[in-house]
């Protein structure tokens, strides 16, 4: 039976984390940034608009929801005020999306650098009060929930997802 990379990434990459000293979370967030990242990439700019059903988020609002999101999380994980001054969901042009994107998870870079014990304080968001690492767990969790949306609109659109393309893709 051939174990798919991811499935490895998922048992392995947290004790090399913690061996580094860094959160256990963090190779998990490197690898939900890399497929969001080359997800917004790869969606051509014609299906930014796109909406599987009336219902959900378009493609770019779905690019645009996940920058505001990490942004909002990480800045609580950092202890820090939201430095996000445009809601990103109202943006529609492809590249200022994945550039926002990009931002937004660059801005989430150091929170996946600090040690466990540095993200011990606690923190509070729309009622939430858990420790910073806790938020930081939350926004990994939230990138791959919405990781595994894009999934489907590329699909549906005939693209093959990142997660899905095997290692050099």
């Amino acid at each position: 039976m051939k174990i798919p990379m991811a499935a490895l990434l998922l048992v392995a990459a947290p004790a090399t984390a913690a061996a580094q000293g860094i959160p256990a979370i963090a190779p998990l967030f490197d690898m939900a940034k890399g497929w969001l990242v080359k997800s917004a990439e790869m969606m051509p700019e014609a299906n930014y608009s796109f909406k599987p059903t009336p219902e959900v988020r378009s493609w770019g609002q779905l690019v645009g929801h996940v920058a505001n999101a990490n942004y909002m999380i990480c800045a609580t994980a950092k202890g820090e005020k939201n430095p996000a001054t445009q809601d990103f969901e109202k943006v529609t042009e492809k590249a200022a999306l994945v550039q926002a994107l990009k931002d937004a998870l660059a801005y989430c870079d150091p929170v996946y650098k600090m040690t466990d014990t540095q993200l011990t304080a606690p923190a509070e968001m729309f009622g939430i009060k858990m420790s910073q690492l806790g938020f930081a767990f939350l926004n990994v969790t939230h990138d791959n929930e919405h990781y595994g949306n894009m999934v489907t609109y590329l699909r549906l659109k005939g693209l093959v997802p990142p997660s899905s393309q095997g290692p050099g893709m």
